[in-house]
């Protein structure tokens, strides 16, 4: 199958660059390339690409808006976002993933990162640039008041184990080599993970992570 793609970002130089990485591939097509966070809300709700890739700074809307807007909790029929930007303030990574994205890189990680991002969304996965992982686990080591939400039941071991590689931003196949077991185990565990914690996606999942010290 092909993966239809939309990217936003307010660079030309940038659109036709990832454009051109991506419509390379014998398995993607980009469907609309725009320059600005409004356009982008609209081309994604006319067109329903698998995959949107979202710059943060962008005229009339941004992209954690536009990521709220198009995945976010409100969101009717949530799409798979991937924000793709020159900034890694932890912020920006954190607001993202809260706003329902499923992958952040930066501009520099490379066509195989992004490549890869975009394989993974589409497949349900996320890819977080390993060096925004880095950073934030060091950023949220901190002590600091939890704003985690309760859970609606506790996780159990092993699922606290697949939820602090999912907070490393390791995909389920990562997970399920690192934990010695299947891949559809990983996938049960996520889909009870996900149930007990009200979450829509592995951000989320991650998020909670961080928040409640799960990770550190």
């Amino acid at each position: 199958m092909t993966i239809r793609v939309l990217i936003a970002d307010d660079q030309e130089l940038v659109r036709t660059g990832f454009q051109m990485i991506l419509d390379a591939q014998p398995d993607m097509e980009v469907v609309a390339a725009v320059a600005d966070g409004a356009a982008a809300v609209e081309q994604a709700r006319r067109l329903r690409p698998d995959v949107c890739l979202l710059d943060i700074r962008m005229p009339k809307l941004d992209g954690l808006e536009v990521t709220r807007i198009l995945a976010g909790p409100e969101a009717e029929q949530p799409m798979r976002v991937v924000i793709v930007t020159t900034f890694d303030l932890d912020e920006y990574v954190y607001g993202a993933l809260r706003s329902g994205a499923c992958g952040f890189l930066l501009k520099d990680s490379g066509p195989t990162l992004l490549i890869e991002a975009v394989r993974a969304a589409a497949a349900g996965d996320a890819l977080v640039s390993p060096s925004v992982t880095v950073r934030l686990l060091a950023h949220f080591a901190k002590p600091r008041p939890s704003n985690a939400k309760p859970l609606i039941e506790p996780l159990t071991d092993r699922e606290l184990d697949v939820v602090r590689h999912v907070a490393r931003g390791r995909t389920n196949q990562e997970v399920a080599a690192e934990l010695f077991i299947s891949l559809s185990t990983v996938k049960t565990h996520l889909g009870s993970i996900q149930a007990k914690l009200g979450a829509r996606n592995r951000g989320e999942i991650a998020a909670w992570a961080w928040e409640s010290g799960v990770v550190r």
